[in-house]
């Protein structure tokens, strides 16, 4: 297997100085090998544990050792931990730096932000009082009311608005660009409105937040969705096709969405017949989720946008992957456990799991700090 183990050199800066790498190597490198060392394993970060005692899965899928207890591998000042790793005993007598400043390396992780646009739905049967007071104030108030989604969240994504009807044979659109913030601006654009007018142009108003992201493209690294709210079926602001031409044009608007990169998730706000609807998430490579009361609308808007909103937090640097289980990760100054609410992924993206990724989302501006010891960060 031919493995070699790279424990650390100082960095600072770009530049290496003084304290040269620490090697060690792998005990499947000996003849003959452990028959250990020739059992597949899974190494995507979360994967179930699956070598023996001892062993650790390496980024090449095998099971693999860079010591054995009481083996000596490791050499002064490190200690062979139960999975396998060399890792420094604490006594100081590892790898000692000529140059005794060398500094741990600190880190402030930035999120991932997604940009998202809403197509919203307002058609005259969006004033259908079914859902109370009405399904068009009900998903006003699940997106922009005090407690709706994209108040709570506008910090955390991209979020533009278009609401959706036919001003005689025309598209009406009313829209509002996708920005940070952007809260205030999207219930003034829904308060504006006029409320529920007349036709339901569904792929029309697809097509046109496509056309909106290619003039105006998400930030680097931001990843783009469209969230779809609308209550009854499609047609057109002019023509005379049947419903199933409606349906066809719809859906085909949602797989051009996702052929050019921007998957279509659907909201259904009490619209009965549901086959359509759910082709159309389909096309788009999205969810559908179908509501029938106002609270179902805000956790389906909710669970919507939470499940995009990334707990994925961007390294400036790699991070020798060896070494990882050696750093701290902070959030609003309180420390997090590796592997369990926080792994590495890529060398340079931490991954925040479970409720430590629930408290993450629930922070309007969360303070996250990481730290790495020397020699673990590869500039």
């Amino acid at each position: 297997m031919n493995r070699l183990y790279l424990a650390a050199a100082c960095l600072s800066g770009a530049l290496a100085f003084g304290c040269g790498p620490k090697e060690f190597g792998s005990v499947c490198n000996e003849v003959p090998a452990p028959a250990e060392c020739m059992t597949a394993c899974d190494p995507s970060p979360g994967a179930a544990a699956s070598c023996t005692a001892g062993f650790h899965c390496s980024p090449d899928g095998k099971c693999d050792a860079q010591c054995t207890p009481n083996g000596g591998q490791c050499g002064d000042g490190y200690t062979c931990t139960t999975d396998g790793y060399c890792v420094d005993d604490g006594s100081g007598s590892g790898m000692l730096p000529i140059d005794a400043s060398c500094p741990a390396v600190n880190f402030t992780p930035m999120p991932t932000t997604p940009s998202i646009s809403l197509v919203l739905d307002r058609s005259g049967s969006m004033g259908g009082t079914d859902v109370s007071p009405t399904r068009f104030q009900a998903m006003r108030d699940a997106l922009v009311g005090t407690t709706g989604v994209v108040t709570q969240l506008e910090t955390k994504a991209y979020f533009g608005s278009s609401l959706y009807t036919c001003n005689g044979n025309a598209l009406d659109l009313k829209t509002v660009p996708r920005a940070l913030m952007n809260a205030a601006a999207i219930r003034t654009s829904i308060d504006g409105s006029g409320g529920p007018g007349s036709n339901t142009p569904t792929a029309a108003a697809i097509n046109a937040a496509v056309a909106a992201f290619a003039a105006s493209p998400p930030p680097a690294g931001s990843p783009p969705i469209i969230v779809l709210a609308t209550d009854g079926s499609p047609n057109s602001c002019n023509g005379n096709l049947n419903q199933a031409q409606y349906n066809a044009e719809s859906e085909a608007a949602a797989a051009a969405a996702f052929a050019a990169g921007y998957p279509v998730y659907v909201l259904g706000i009490a619209t009965g017949t549901t086959a359509h609807f759910t082709a159309l998430a389909a096309a788009g490579h999205g969810t559908f989720t179908a509501v029938s009361n106002a609270p179902a609308l805000q956790a389906a808007f909710q669970a919507i946008i939470n499940g995009v909103i990334s707990c994925d937090l961007s390294l400036t640097s790699s991070i020798d992957a060896t070494q990882a289980m050696n750093g701290t990760l902070t959030i609003n100054g309180v420390p997090q456990m590796y592997g369990t609410d926080w792994m590495l992924v890529g060398g340079n993206i931490i991954r925040v799991t479970g409720a430590a990724c629930n408290t993450l989302k629930g922070s309007a501006n969360p303070v996250v700090q990481a730290t790495f010891p020397c020699g673990s960060v590869i500039f």
